[in-house]
């Protein structure tokens, strides 16, 4: 799970990156593009959701 919890810590310091010092000047641009990283962080965390549950079963 630590490996999991790692990429995870990763995905956010990316999404707060981007928000802070990276950001697009076009706001559709930039808002599709939030839009698509929380997207990935919130499937990453329904994959280790999933994970864990599967782990719990055994």
């Amino acid at each position: 799970m630590k490996p999991h919890l790692i990429v995870f810590a990763v995905l956010i310091a990316a999404f707060i990156a981007y928000n802070f010092f990276f950001r697009i000047e076009d706001d559709r641009l930039n808002t599709i593009v939030n839009i698509i990283l929380a997207s990935i962080l919130f499937g990453y965390i329904s994959f280790m959701a999933y994970s864990l549950l599967r782990k719990m079963k055994k």
